[in-house]
């Protein structure tokens, strides 16, 4: 017998080869895809055909619990939750599904004997362009948290062939490239051809009389095309929970029209395939909200009516009526995107299931929950009159009738409030008639809430204030969190095995709030070298990345001072150039030895229309060039701008991360994750009384956190006394100082109009009040430095926020929504 014989059946007699976990094992079934599923022999393999392979041996052994899962759940009929998101940015998953099966060090050891280079593996894999950003890594990490704590669980989103943009920098500049991810395939999701639904758009209704003698309504829909399912396995760590995210894709009924060809007319022979396609096509980036809005509505309508149909066929398959669909379904609205969930579940519940009214109203609100994301009026979705007529008629009608039922009851409530009346309207009238989602969402749930303790008392006393007084008992928080396996064991492996080898074993990794253990070691100098040490490599490994990639190769030894999130004014990237600006007018007066050494670091995205953002990440790159290049800084100062931020390039940030800046103006960020994740690796924050910052605060220790700047009140009040920034800058001279360098052509070649309109909109508009908070934060910055040059002081604090970051995990987070608002318990799979 040969040797390759010999050694498959040994492996054959241990355990199957789609299914066993060691080494042999996998050694065997990597083989096997290759030759098997890719049709390659290692000699001529590419480096994709090598991550495929890998990627294909993972997710055999995912099949048989993601099946087992599916007929758990099936048999005890278990409660569901159906998670609604317009966006679910999941990341690579190659890495991250190996930890999760607890096979990562198994896998390290098959590639080490085949001679593969399982880092250059993982590196390959190119990553889902499912999202945003903030929205869609909080929809991951939630469904990371429902396989893992076992709540039965289906994410429903769209299949978008092109994700928001990759970010290219071209002479300082944000240029936007489409991002092909889809290019080459994807290995972890499985077509499902035959779950497809005819979902319809435009025409119009007709009214008809049933047998029954019932008057109905039927929509006429102009055009039809068809929602397939792909899907996509989502494994719990550590539990043989595997749950499903169905993705939906459109396409035409018929991709080819063989008359029109006929006649002539090649482009109408494949005109309906493209414009149906074009509804799953692309992702629209966040902040750009004229770009696109027809399209936008199309997709949101799309996603959700496939989705509900979807579970609208699951529950008939299970009991045959959908008289307790309510029961059986927990909806969960990830924002305003799925706020057509409510008017499209009420139209098949009553003119395709002809169910009375008020018995559809009372399923279709007790199924649903809203989740609100946002404080800011314009992120609110409202969609015109006419573009919702013309689209989705027979929705209107519904949202008509939904808001004439509501408002009769906020009459009775509010007596002779006619003022409130319109307030709470789902029809805004002042502004060319639109609906308001967010209204929509509100009256169809039997659950709100808001993201962040502060968030939600602001959202009870702001934009939503009218419905907390109608309905107070609807309103919950529960606290964003994000999944420690993805943002502390897979990025971070080397602080994840320091942290197991203190606390004893690796509990922590499902409850964090073990981290706990690490506290009594806090002064442990042992211990302190050892964590500086786990951070030194990871700055590293990040400054030779960063080398590669920009050109600038930082120095590890510096602090670095990381913001990485959406560009945006309200979250002050600008506020951070400014103190940069201080610094390096510091070096220029009294030498480099003034200064703590500092490596800036900025990543993330501008929407493409968004120009006061784009010019943000101009003035970084033009900072960063002359600052860089100035022999009088000699490398003390660096500035450098990470291109294309996304879940891939984060996991590089997070650990190798000294200072997290979080200094959004207060009362504007709704939570914040990046904020958790930085924490978890042991980054200090830097922060203002925003969002969740004001929890993590509160867990970490006053003392361990770096607070400035004004509260969400003082910001209202300052704004409702009449902000005057211009004053400001006429009156502080540090800051006119400041405000001038940038107008001055310094960082523009001498050119004092290029950086003209946001110098112009901080002297006379500054709407996030960058210019009311910046002594502050210069002083608390240089505070930072104080304790920087501390090491033990630092070291501490780092273990300790770490300690006591528990709470920030995403498992606490859904098992509130399992307990408060969605009632459901885990389904435990056996195998």
């Amino acid at each position: 017998m040969s040797t390759n014989k010999t050694a498959r059946s040994a492996a054959d007699a241990r355990e199957p080869t789609r299914t066993g976990l060691s080494k042999d094992t996998l050694v065997q079934a990597f083989g096997d895809n290759l030759f098997y599923v890719q049709g390659r022999f290692r000699e001529v393999a590419t480096p994709y055909d090598l991550f495929l392979a890998a990627a294909y041996t993972v997710r055999d052994r995912m099949l048989e619990r993601w099946i087992k899962s599916a007929r758990t759940y099936k048999e005890r009929n278990s409660r569901t939750v159906a998670y609604l998101s317009a966006e679910f940015l999941i990341g690579p998953q190659l890495g991250l599904n190996m930890v999760k099966l607890g096979i990562t060090e198994a896998a390290q050891e098959a590639a080490q004997e085949l001679d593969l280079d399982l880092t250059a593996i993982l590196e390959t894999e190119e990553e889902p362009g499912l999202g945003n950003g903030g929205l869609g890594r909080l929809a991951a990490c939630y469904m990371d948290s429902m396989a893992t704590l076992q709540i039965p669980a289906i994410g429903y989103g769209i299949r978008y062939e092109f994700g928001i943009f990759d970010q290219q920098i071209i002479d300082g500049w944000q240029v936007e490239k489409g991002d092909t991810w889809l290019r080459n395939g994807n290995p972890w999701e499985i077509h499902r051809p035959k779950i497809c639904f005819p979902i319809g758009f435009g025409g119009h209704t007709e009214q008809y009389t049933d047998s029954a003698g019932i008057s109905r309504t039927r929509w006429m829909p102009a055009l039809v095309v068809n929602g397939v399912a792909y899907d996509t396995p989502i494994p719990g760590y550590g539990v043989n929970n595997v749950n499903l995210l169905r993705l939906w894709k459109s396409e035409a009924p018929e991709s080819f029209d063989f008359q029109a060809f006929n006649t002539g007319n090649y482009y109408g022979a494949v005109h309906a395939k493209i414009e149906a396609e074009t509804i799953s096509k692309v992702l629209y980036p966040n902040d750009d909200p004229e770009v696109g809005k027809e399209l936008r509505l199309k997709q949101q309508f799309f996603f959700v009516s496939c989705s509900l149909r979807d579970m609208i066929r699951l529950e008939l398959s299970n009991t045959g009526t959908l008289e307790q669909f309510h029961q059986k379904f927990a909806i969960q609205l990830n924002d305003t995107h799925p706020s057509l969930a409510v008017a499209e579940l009420m139209r098949l519940l009553v003119d395709e299931h002809l169910m009375p009214w008020e018995q559809a109203w009372e399923i279709t609100q007790q199924a649903c929950h809203f989740t609100n994301h946002t404080l800011l009026p314009e992120a609110l979705e409202t969609w015109p009159i006419d573009l919702f007529e013309r689209l989705l008629p027979r929705h209107l009608d519904i949202i008509y009738q939904i808001n004439a039922n509501f408002l009769d009851q906020v009459r009775v409530k509010f007596f002779e409030d006619d003022e409130r009346v319109r307030r709470l309207s789902l029809i805004d009238e002042n502004n060319g008639r639109r609906v308001r989602m967010a209204h929509l969402a509100a009256v169809g749930s039997c659950a709100i809430n808001g993201v962040a303790e502060l968030h939600s008392e602001l959202l009870k006393s702001t934009v939503m204030q009218d419905f907390h007084a109608m309905v107070p008992e609807r309103f919950h928080n529960v606290t964003n969190g994000v999944t420690p396996r993805r943002f502390m064991v897979l990025s971070n492996p080397r602080l994840a095995t320091l942290i197991t080898e203190i606390c004893g074993d690796n509990q922590w990794v499902r409850q964090l709030d073990h981290l706990s253990a690490l506290e009594p070691h806090a002064d442990d100098s042992n211990l302190q070298e050892r964590w500086q040490a786990v951070k030194t490599a990871a700055k590293t490994d990040l400054s030779n990345w960063l080398g590669q990639e920009t050109g600038i190769t930082p120095d590890p030894n510096s602090l670095f001072d990381i913001q990485a999130k959406r560009i945006h004014e309200y979250k002050r990237q600008h506020l951070n150039l400014l103190h940069i600006l201080a610094l390096y007018e510091q070096i220029k007066t009294h030498g480099c030895d003034s200064i703590v050494p500092r490596t800036f670091i900025f990543g993330g995205k501008a929407a493409p229309g968004y120009y006061m953002a784009k010019l943000i990440i101009k003035l970084i790159n033009a900072v960063g060039e002359v600052i860089n290049h100035d022999p009088a800084v000699n490398g003390a100062l660096r500035v450098i701008f990470m291109p294309d931020f996304n879940v891939k390039r984060a996991q590089r940030l997070y650990p190798a991360a000294d200072l997290s800046e979080q200094i959004s103006l207060a009362g504007k960020e709704a939570s914040g994750t990046g904020n958790m994740k930085f924490s978890m690796n042991g980054a200090l924050t830097i922060g203002t009384l925003d969002g969740a910052n004001v929890e993590i605060r509160e867990e970490v220790g006053a003392e361990n956190f770096f607070l400035f700047g004004m509260t969400a009140a003082e910001v209202q009040q300052r704004q409702a006394a009449g902000y005057d920034p211009y004053a400001i800058y006429s009156t502080d001279e540090p800051i006119k100082s400041l405000i001038d360098l940038i107008a001055s052509g310094l960082f523009s070649h001498g050119d004092t109009e290029l950086f003209k309109p946001l110098v112009e909109n901080l002297m006379h508009h500054d709407p996030f009040m960058v210019l009311a908070d910046f002594r502050a934060y210069l002083k608390c910055q240089q505070q930072v430095a104080k304790v920087y040059q501390n090491a033990h002081n630092w070291q501490r604090m780092s273990i300790l926020n770490v300690a006591r970051i528990g709470k920030f995990s995403s498992d606490r987070a859904i098992q509130e929504y399992a307990e408060r608002i969605w009632q459901i318990k885990p389904e435990p799979v056996s195998l």
